[in-house]
């Protein structure tokens, strides 16, 4: 079993009082979170599965860039267990870049969408409201967060956000 290295925590994030505030503070407090676990993963570990089900650190992360994608930018995704599979080629530095980017294509969206209850802006196709698309992505990038807790802990014993 690993050595435990604490990091600090990180406590949730104090935002504005609005709603939109808020849900924006704590995905991106969520965001944040789980780049920290995986940009730092030692490699071969940090593609290596560590549980049956072949869930990994790096797959994690660009599973999460496809959700991004798909609910805000609307990218269709046909495969979505493809999502949680890494190139052997693909570093961390590329797969973090690639995350940050969604990220920010996401919130440059974001920023101009005024009513939580109108629909992702997004030609062509159906799109929740807004409220909905920032709901789901906190719940999603939570998830996978807990997930990359554990498997990061597993790795070298790194806790902590």
């Amino acid at each position: 079993m690993p050595t435990i290295k604490r990091r600090n925590d990180t406590p949730p994030p104090r935002t504005g009082g609005s709603e939109a505030e808020v849900l924006r503070g704590f995905l991106d407090y969520l965001r944040a979170s789980i780049v920290a676990k995986i940009e730092d993963a030692p490699e071969p570990q940090v593609r290596t599965a560590a549980v049956p089900s072949g869930t990994n650190l790096l797959g994690l992360l660009r599973h999460l860039t496809f959700v991004e994608r798909s609910i805000f930018l609307g990218d269709p995704v046909t495969n979505w267990q493809k999502t949680f599979h890494a190139a052997p080629t693909d570093a961390v530095t590329d797969v973090v870049a690639r995350y940050r980017e969604a990220v920010g294509q996401a919130n440059e969206i974001l920023d101009h969408c005024t009513d939580l209850g109108a629909p992702v802006p997004r030609p062509g196709r159906p799109a929740p409201t807004v409220r909905w698309a920032l709901t789901h992505m906190i719940e999603e990038t939570g998830r996978h967060a807990g997930h990359a807790d554990i498997l990061r802990e597993l790795i070298d014993g790194t806790t902590g956000r």
